[in-house]
């Protein structure tokens, strides 16, 4: 059974040979107030990978717990509702494709973050239609880590904020597509889509920059909170999800378009 332990409650459930000091960075400047204090559960199997997250969390402010497969991850999500997931792919029994699933097939919102060693384009592409807010491959920064996480989780906060405040519809309308802006939601011909919350944040990003073209980087900012040095496939593969979901015909889009080698535009 998973559940949240503060720092001081730590103890070492494996004993080993690890490199504790790469998951050690000094982050006392970023540590979260006891009122900012959020709780991420970490879905590892990797006993070594799994104290290191526990343990940079920790240092960064937050409350974590810790599922060893996809069985326990997915209850520890259930029982204990965190701000946020780390989630492996590669796990015993039930993997985190069907962990991330069932998550969502249950309407939980939680932000989920993958983190794994599975880098090909295929495997990300699946992980952001089944919902995954973001994809980090092994080897990762630690720090590069810590700072997407929490970028979604005071994205998440922040709208859930909003959400709780009663607020005039906002529609925006661009060919058989209608963006309930306020509500968060999408139709397309008076059909319900489906979006991830990732998939409506770039969607609103893009519409309120109409006709402006905006780099891969300046959307990484405005939807993940975070820029990258090197250009993330994100974007791209977010961008190609919108596509297929609002684009009549995804290959020869007319309203999310490609700017060579800048970014992406929307037209209405």
């Amino acid at each position: 059974m998973s559940m949240f332990v503060r720092g001081n409650d730590l103890r070492r459930e494996h004993v080993g040979t690890r490199d504790d000091h790469s998951f050690a960075p000094q982050m006392a400047d970023s540590r979260q107030t006891p009122q900012q204090k959020s709780a991420v559960l970490v879905v590892e199997d990797n006993p070594d990978l799994a104290y290191g997250l526990r343990n940079s969390l920790e240092i960064a402010g937050y409350e974590v717990a810790v599922a060893e497969d996809g069985g326990a991850g997915v209850a520890s999500a259930r029982e204990l509702d965190p701000d946020l997931i780390v989630l492996d792919l590669m796990l015993p029994g039930m993997d985190g494709y069907r962990v991330l699933r069932t998550l969502r097939d249950e309407g939980r919102a939680v932000p989920v973050l993958i983190l794994t060693a599975r880098g090909e384009e295929a495997d990300k592409v699946l992980g952001f239609r089944l919902g995954a807010d973001d994809y980090v491959t092994k080897p990762f920064g630690v720090l590069e880590l810590l700072a997407r996480i929490e970028a979604l989780i005071r994205r998440t906060r922040h709208w859930r904020e909003g959400a709780a405040t009663p607020a005039t519809p906002v529609i925006e309308r661009f060919g058989d597509v209608e963006v309930d802006v306020s509500a968060r939601t999408v139709r397309r011909g008076g059909e319900r889509i489906e979006l991830t919350p990732k998939e409506f944040d770039l969607l609103i990003a893009l519409l309120r920059r109409q006709g402006r073209v905006t780099s891969r980087n300046e959307l990484l900012r405005a939807v993940w909170g975070y820029s990258a040095s090197v250009v993330s496939r994100t974007v791209d593969t977010h961008v190609a999800e919108l596509r297929r979901k609002l684009e009549r015909d995804a290959a020869d889009p007319r309203h999310i378009l490609t700017v060579w080698k800048v970014g992406y535009k929307f037209q209405p």
